[in-house]
């Protein structure tokens, strides 16, 4: 079941029972459309509490909770993080845009990020310029499901002329500068057909982290779009190599 929350004036979708020896789960949504997540959302939420928060805050009308660029993205993350999460070790999920944002979370909350995993990470060099990055998405639309525009169409509309905004700040954005910071296991995911990160991309990311390791899925690039059960058990995995206690029902 999924329910509606606010914590510090973030809105989330939360699915699962909070369980003392588990992590918590929190996914990042990429340019800010939750609908493609809401299923690895459940599929986290059976082992323990999970969070899909609405970052920057297309999921509903304006006022937002931060500006729609990574850094503005990320420093609202944190500081959800501080709110919620206690304790509790995290788990934390970003994919595309929201990879981005969540490596600096990892950076800046190294006591609190216990495993990462970054989902289809954006943009490889030769992207941070406009026509390469619309070739990408050119090769990468006819590989998508088609399902995918009303789980995400709403949230693109409500964004408006800020999902360039968005775009551009991730253009800006260098994450191969900011991985080798990330003190954590890092898992780094790519659907097979993703044009956006493609698998030289991956790699270069894979080898300039501290602890990654890399898996390629089904899919184009938002391959985690009705393949929760994939996405939940890769994010579940990734809990286990931190060594982080996942449900009892669980074992490698």
């Amino acid at each position: 079941m999924t329910e509606v929350r606010w914590d510090g004036g973030v809105r989330s979708l939360t699915a699962g029972q909070e369980r003392e020896t588990c992590p918590l789960v929190v996914l990042l949504p990429g340019l800010g459309a939750m609908g493609y997540l809401v299923d690895t959302l459940a599929a986290c939420g059976r082992w323990t509490s999970s969070f899909l928060l609405d970052v920057p805050g297309f999921g509903r009308r304006p006022p937002r909770p931060c500006p729609p660029e990574v850094p503005a993205i990320a420093a609202t993350v944190a500081g959800w993080l501080d709110l919620v999460a206690g304790d509790r070790p995290v788990v934390l999920v970003g994919h595309s845009t929201a990879a981005q944002a969540a490596l600096h979370v990892a950076v800046d909350r190294p006591g609190r990020v216990r495993a990462l995993v970054l989902m289809g990470p954006t943009f490889p060099p030769e992207q941070r310029r406009f026509p390469p990055l619309a070739r990408a998405c050119l090769r990468d639309l006819p590989r998508e499901n088609i399902g995918l525009v009303p789980a995400v169409l709403p949230y693109y509309l409500r964004g408006g002329v800020d999902l360039a905004r968005m775009v551009r700040s991730a253009q800006r954005d260098r994450p191969e500068d900011v991985i080798p910071a990330v003190r954590c296991p890092t898992l780094l995911v790519r659907g097979v057909h993703d044009t956006f990160a493609h698998q030289e991309w991956l790699d270069r990311l894979t080898a300039a982290a501290r602890d990654g390791w890399s898996v390629t899925a089904p899919g184009a690039h938002t391959f985690p779009f009705r393949r929760g059960e994939l996405t939940g058990e890769l994010i579940a995995r990734a809990a286990h190599r931190a060594g982080l206690t996942v449900h009892p029902d669980r074992s490698w």
